[in-house]
């Protein structure tokens, strides 16, 4: 598994959106998720023009 450095500011961040136990994974993981979603959203927004 790659592993990633992730500086002081962006584990603030990360633990600021965390909630009890909740693991950095899934808090990426969800994130990842909230990204694509969006995405497919915009990129899908212009075709029913």
């Amino acid at each position: 598994m790659p592993q990633i450095h992730l500086d002081d500011e962006t584990v603030a961040r990360l633990d600021s959106l965390r909630q009890e136990d909740e693991e950095y994974d899934e808090i990426v993981t969800e994130l990842i998720n909230i990204y694509e979603a969006e995405e497919l959203t915009l990129f899908h927004s212009g075709d029913e023009v």
